[in-house]
């Protein structure tokens, strides 16, 4: 569980998984070079590396992304099922840069986009998704109507990434963030965070070690404002 054993088990995936995350982070910085005038990243480091690396320690069969954009998110989804040699991405945005960005060799027949509104397209979500990524809408309406509507629909205990939580020590107040935190909070959830400003011990502790394993980042990114959880 993401959230039992926190930096302990993160910094054990890490070390379990150096060398395939290094030659990702490798194809990353490649795919963000031939890409620099259409792709913006989106996440930071070392909440695209500890997404990677969740991936590959659960090894989901279903994975939803809700928030593309142009494909950042959606390459490093894709490079873990890859890695894994199973499992299926359906992602979910309004606008549908990524269908020009992701490599083909890259989507082969592991990724499913779905282009419009999600809260239109829940009967288009995959029966038994057990990874949830969620990157889109950042105010406190959307966070309120996926928490209402959308975690229902999955099963207890899968792991959720929602990102752009923490980019203060806090979540900004009417936010998705301080909707999904109060949530969490009110159900005794933990949640898991690198950010810089609110977490910055375990943001030291993993540079640190990405130091010692000679791992460098994909985009030289420092702020991580991402969390993980499992879901009650």
């Amino acid at each position: 569980m993401i959230a039992t054993g926190e930096l302990e088990f993160v910094s054990g995936l890490y070390r379990t998984y150096a060398s395939e995350l290094g030659a990702v982070v490798d194809q990353q910085r490649a795919f963000l070079a031939a890409n620099r005038e259409t792709v913006t990243p989106q996440l930071d480091d070392l909440e695209a590396e500890i997404t990677y690396l969740l991936l590959r320690e659960y090894k989901p069969a279903h994975v939803v992304e809700i928030g593309t954009f142009y494909g950042w998110s959606t390459t490093w989804i894709l490079s873990a099922l890859r890695d894994n040699g199973s499992g299926h991405l359906d992602s979910f945005d309004m606008v549908d840069h990524v269908r020009s960005t992701v490599p083909s060799e890259l989507a082969g027949d592991r990724w499913t986009f779905h282009q419009g509104d999600v809260r239109e397209k829940l009967d288009e979500m995959p029966a038994g998704t057990d990874y949830l990524f969620v990157d889109a809408d950042h105010g406190r309406k959307f966070g309120r109507w996926y928490l209402a509507n959308l975690f229902p629909r999955m099963a207890s205990g899968i792991p959720v990434s929602v990102h752009d939580v923490y980019h203060l020590r806090f979540a900004r107040p009417f936010t998705e963030g301080s909707e999904v935190v109060r949530w969490l909070a009110d159900r005794s959830v933990p949640h898991f965070s690198v950010a810089r400003t609110n977490s910055p011990s375990a943001f030291r502790a993993v540079n640190e070690l990405r130091a010692e394993l000679g791992l460098t980042g994909a985009r030289g990114s420092t702020k991580n404002p991402m969390i993980w959880f499992n879901l009650p």
